[in-house]
């Protein structure tokens, strides 16, 4: 029996099932229940389950993409428990627990559709050009009142400590985090149990927006599975507070969008930050870091915003990205040099939504790392005015147009594989497909007896 089970089962003694968390390309966690009594098999050959639930759409919906479901008979491939993964789950039901899984091949090797495999071969390509990265993410989310949830009208929630519906918010407002604290303190509490490790929580430019801080890791395999246990523990924990964790791209059209934020440092075989050079402006490293990283923006963009919402959270003077810019100490730009001591110098990445598969938009971007490096790129003149007036036509901002510009050949298809790319296009499409299909009462409104 696995070390790591024998230990967790010797210690928790009152364990009767875990949940397999198997997290798909639209970033919805599925899985199995396995009895405490069938662990050792779990851990032993693996546990079966059709690849192409890697594959469904946002509603659960087989999309036979790439040929796998329908077309294939849905041949089953072997999940692997995630080393360190195993935890139990303090908001479920007693004796509850958790592990992260992988897919892999029956035959052991890895499983292409698997989003965690597709950041670990980025994360092999840069490895094997001696660069090591150092990563941390940033997730946003709205704490919204459960009922109006259900309603699909979402509205602020009660604060349990005050009594009272948020109504205005303050930035940085640490009265807003007063009004949460008990949740705020259970998030804290069980990610430290769990081996996630945060950093600051701070209220963000709406009401019940937060943010909070994961703490740098050397592996970004972890910090991608950080940012997914992080988001299972504030869902699950805001239930027992009467209120729904979303991380939805824009759930309030006047109000700010959730993102996913990525900050990234580069050491080498020797330990040293890649990006510093001892200068206030950074290696020429960084410089092609960048310039590759906004190389790659137009095909990564259906990635980093992979539904019809997301592009809602691209608007002018929002503190969103508004095309391929970058700049030091800059909140309006996609790519910021963030301020601080010249040893820890590291990249800023503002593109994503908080709605965004964590391994792949960390795959995304450390490809454009790689890939303006490897290539020598040269990005044009760091932005220190607001660079956020106006969308770019650079970049595509809508749906359609990042599936198609994603369509396109480019150097992001040498780092994530043409195969998997073409898997997520056919699935994103076919969930873009069902979304146009749907008649919305704007359309009766404006068409069905006009004057």
């Amino acid at each position: 029996m696995n070390e790591e089970l024998e230990k967790f089962l010797n210690n928790n003694p009152e364990l009767r099932f875990v949940d397999v968390l198997l997290p798909d390309l639209c970033n919805i966690v599925r899985g199995k229940r396995i009895p405490r009594d069938d662990l050792a098999k779990v851990y032993g050959d693996g546990l079966q389950v059709p690849s192409s639930i890697y594959l469904l759409d946002v509603n659960g919906r087989g999309t036979d993409a790439g040929g796998r479901g329908f077309s294939d008979g849905d041949p089953d491939v072997k999940v692997r428990p995630v080393p360190g993964s195993l935890n139990l789950v303090p908001w479920g039901p007693l004796g509850a627990g958790q592990v992260l899984g992988s897919l892999y091949e029956l035959d052991d090797s890895v499983c292409p559709v698997d989003p965690r495999h597709v950041l670990g071969g980025v994360v092999e390509r840069l490895h094997e050009s001696g660069l090591h990265p150092v990563v941390a993410l940033e997730l946003e989310f709205y704490l919204i009142d459960a009922a109006s949830a259900d309603e699909g009208r979402p509205r602020p929630p009660i604060l349990p400590d005050t009594g009272r519906r948020a109504s205005a918010t303050q930035v940085y407002s640490l009265a807003d985090l007063d009004g949460f604290t008990r949740f705020l303190s259970e998030v804290e509490t069980t990610c430290q149990a769990q081996g996630v490790p945060l950093g600051a929580t701070t209220a963000e430019y709406a009401v019940g927006q937060y943010e909070i801080n994961l703490q740098h890791v050397d592996d970004p395999l972890c910090a991608a599975d950080h940012a997914i246990l992080l988001r299972r523990a504030v869902q699950g924990l805001a239930r027992g507070h009467d209120a729904v964790a979303t991380f939805m791209a824009k759930p309030y059209p006047e109000d700010a969008g959730n993102g996913l934020h990525v900050h990234v440092s580069l050491m080498d075989d020797k330990g040293r930050n890649v990006f510093d050079n001892g200068s206030s402006e950074g290696s020429i490293q960084l410089r092609q870091a960048v310039a590759g990283m906004l190389d790659l923006l137009p095909q990564s963009m259906a990635i980093f915003a992979p539904n019809v919402n997301s592009y809602r959270r691209f608007a002018p003077n929002l503190y969103v990205p508004t095309g391929p810019t970058w700049g030091y100490n800059n909140r309006s730009v996609a790519v910021r040099i963030p301020a601080g001591d010249n040893a820890a110098r590291r990249i800023e990445h503002r593109m994503a939504g908080a709605d965004a598969n964590p391994y792949l938009t960390l795959a995304a971007v450390l490809a454009g790392l790689h890939h303006g490096i490897n290539e020598g790129l040269v990005p044009p003149d760091p932005r220190s005015d607001n660079a956020g007036t106006q969308l770019d036509r650079a970049v595509p901002f809508t749906w359609q147009g990042a599936l198609d510009q994603l369509a396109k050949p480019s150097a992001l298809d040498e780092y994530l594989g043409v195969e998997y790319l073409s898997l997520y296009r056919e699935c994103k499409q076919f969930e873009l497909d069902a979304y146009a299909r749907e008649f919305t009462p704007l359309e009766y409104r404006w068409y069905l007896a006009p004057e």
